[in-house]
């Protein structure tokens, strides 16, 4: 990510907004969300609070429940309904962190010991199950009843996602369409679900439901990509994870299927001998990051990105200017040139 940030001239990295440029307006409904988290999360059981502590006491980038804020209040919602929602959509999310994490075999996540680490797998795969049931039933509260069927969809979809990433594993013969459907169903589609419970809640036309549920989706795939990226090119302390654990558990990204499909003989060849071991140790590890940082395959990797990044911007121009409109427009950049 250094490289591509110093394709940036100095005008444009002051430019970069922080996350505390997305959330300058939204910051009271956010600590609502957290205290909302809480509860949802409280139970009798030992274990179940127990765990729910440790996951939602360290707060991640919460940009899920933050989409859904905002594109509520640019749809002129002014209830109290988009911050249980907006909980919603979180528990959903860490749900499949805690799935993603037993099946990569994750040890770390956000800087520490992963759950499944922690706590073992059954207990996690059963926690993760917890949550994504809960949520359901917690959703049927709603005055809006089409939430209910659109949180049970995304569920759904993820878990596809997720199906799909691990029928992949190893599989060099991937290509670059079905990676984008993978990421997708695994990761797009519930940055989708958020803003289009946003404009759910603000009873907006279905021309503009639908604005909003492609703006999330594009903004979705700009972060799954440039998550992909940093696992080649970013920093192991800000990232809470080490370097290419991506590659070590088998998962076939973009910048490796670029090179696969655009690499000498010579050197495709290298890297399939090497990766038919399936198991990397640190010299196969930096021959193949070498062989991909030298071929355009991170610049290639990155203009897919702002592809998506750009098409998500055009999307808002649909809509008014307003304190709101203006916050969500700082997330294509944002998710573009982050480095964790």
């Amino acid at each position: 990510m250094k490289e591509l940030v110093k394709q940036l001239d100095k005008s444009q990295i002051k430019k970069i907004p922080g996350m505390h440029d997305l959330y300058r307006d939204i910051q009271k409904e956010l600590v609502a969300v957290e205290e909302e988290l809480r509860k949802f999360t409280k139970s009798p059981n030992k274990i179940i609070a127990e765990i729910s502590s440790y996951l939602f006491n360290n707060a991640g980038k919460r940009i899920r429940p933050a989409l859904l804020i905002l594109c509520s209040k640019l749809c002129g919602y002014s209830g109290k309904e988009h911050i249980a929602m907006s909980s919603l959509v979180e528990a959903i999310h860490t749900a499949s962190l805690l799935h993603d994490d037993i099946i990569d075999n994750s040890k770390t996540r956000r800087g520490r010991e992963s759950v499944h680490t922690k706590w073992g797998p059954n207990i996690t795969v059963l926690l993760g199950d917890y949550l994504y049931i809960k949520t359901i039933g917690s959703s049927i509260q709603s005055d809006h009843r089409r939430i209910v069927k659109i949180l049970t969809d995304v569920s759904s979809k993820m878990i596809e996602g997720e199906l799909n990433e691990y029928a992949f594993s190893w599989d060099l013969d991937i290509d670059e369409y079905a990676y984008l459907d993978t990421i997708n169903k695994k990761t797009a589609s519930l940055f989708s679900t958020s803003c289009q419970i946003g404009g759910i809640l603000g009873n907006v036309q279905d021309e503009e439901e639908n604005i909003l549920a492609d703006f999330g989706t594009n903004l979705g795939m700009t972060f799954q990509i440039i998550d992909d990226l940093l696992d080649y090119v970013g920093d192991e302390r800000k990232l809470g994870k080490p370097v290419l654990s991506d590659l070590r558990e088998g998962r076939i990204t973009l910048p490796l299927i670029y090179t696969l499909q655009n690499e000498s003989k010579v050197n495709r060849n290298r890297i399939l001998n090497l990766l038919n071991k399936k198991v990397l140790d640190k010299s196969s590890l930096e021959e193949i990051i070498h062989i991909v940082q030298s071929n355009g395959a991170l610049d290639y990797t990155q203009k897919k990105a702002k592809e998506f990044s750009d098409q998500s911007k055009q999307l808002l121009q649909e809509f008014p200017s307003s304190v709101y409109r203006e916050a969500l427009l700082l997330f294509p950049d944002f998710t573009l040139y982050r480095n964790k």
